[in-house]
């Protein structure tokens, strides 16, 4: 893999970078022990601004099991941004440890981070986008499918949100079509459908958006689910959430519309009986704790391509 130092966002990477990921992620889901010295005296900083539970579990384990360490550290209670800049903070913190992740609301806070950082840095949240969860959600659809080419995935909910726009990023870098629908109130931010176009000429795969949840999802292999409760919705009550949302919602009539194989995916924590049924949640279509297993074998390829920089 020839990318950047730091992993910010897909868009960054080629398809032979994302494909290396998988592959390595995969070598190390089948031989984990192989790996059980590859972070030796290596020490991971966790920097968290939100809560965070896979995340955190899967970075955390992760390093442990290669034989590093791994520190957790609460932005709110620290000085940082408040008696320190970003950019001080990155500059001491990467003279410490050997790699940062860092979840974060702001995505230019992490960049100013990025920049100044001695040691890779990796986004583990903003914003703007979820870069590790749909690495990990790549490789979990080529093991199941042994291919990403050719396939189609549908989102459906929210798409003003990171994980729609890594999605976007993510699927069209290889090769994939995606199919995204959504109200008007909750569109692909102008930065991401920009992206996205120039993704798609470039690997020929397909980009929709669409506002019917059923034309989204017509022919998928993939169909995919977020909470509501995104940075966009944050301040409306969950009345008007349902309003906009409940057309979008995944449920055994909306997966019908999709191909007969497809499966059901989801970054989780889900809402059951929001935007995914408990009859979708629980069915032998849904592989979303697949999904949520896959981030730790892909967090530690992606901390052990970085540490080989």
């Amino acid at each position: 893999m020839r990318g950047p130092k730091h992993f910010l966002s897909l868009k960054d990477f080629t398809q032979k970078d994302i494909a290396i990921l998988i592959k390595d992620a995969i070598a190390i889901k089948k031989n984990p022990k192989h790996y059980a010295n590859a972070a030796k005296q290596k020490t991971l900083l966790m920097v968290f601004e939100t809560s965070s539970v896979r995340t955190r579990l899967s970075f955390e384990t992760g390093m442990t099991q290669m034989g590093g360490h791994a520190i957790a550290y609460s932005t709110a209670e620290s000085t940082l941004g408040k008696k320190e800049s970003i950019e001080d903070f990155s500059r001491t913190a990467s003279r410490y440890v050997d790699i940062i992740t860092a979840r974060l609301s702001s995505h230019e806070m992490l960049e100013k981070m990025a920049d100044v950082s001695s040691v890779p840095v990796i986004n583990a949240l903003t914003r703007q986008e979820h870069p590790c969860q749909i690495a990990s959600d790549l490789m979990t659809i080529q093991e199941k499918f042994k291919k990403l080419k050719g396939l189609k995935l549908a989102f459906v909910g929210d798409c003003n949100n990171n994980i729609p726009v890594s999605l976007i990023f993510g699927c069209l870098t290889m090769g994939m079509d995606i199919s995204v629908a959504c109200p008007e109130e909750a569109d692909v931010p102008k930065d991401a459908k920009h992206v996205g176009d120039m993704l798609s000429m470039r690997y020929k795969g397909k980009f929709e958006i669409k506002r019917d949840a059923n034309d989204a999802v017509k022919d998928a292999d993939v169909v995919y689910a977020d909470t509501w409760m995104s940075y966009f919705t944050a301040t409306k009550d969950d009345e008007e959430l349902t309003r906009l949302f409940m057309p979008y919602q995944v449920n055994k009539h909306l997966m019908e519309k999709a191909k007969s194989r497809a499966l059901f995916m989801h970054d989780l924590p889900a809402t059951r009986g929001k935007e995914v049924t408990d009859e979708v949640m629980d069915s032998k279509q849904s592989i979303v704790f697949d999904q949520a297993e896959n981030r730790l074998h892909m967090q530690k390829a992606i901390i052990l391509r970085l540490l080989k920089k």
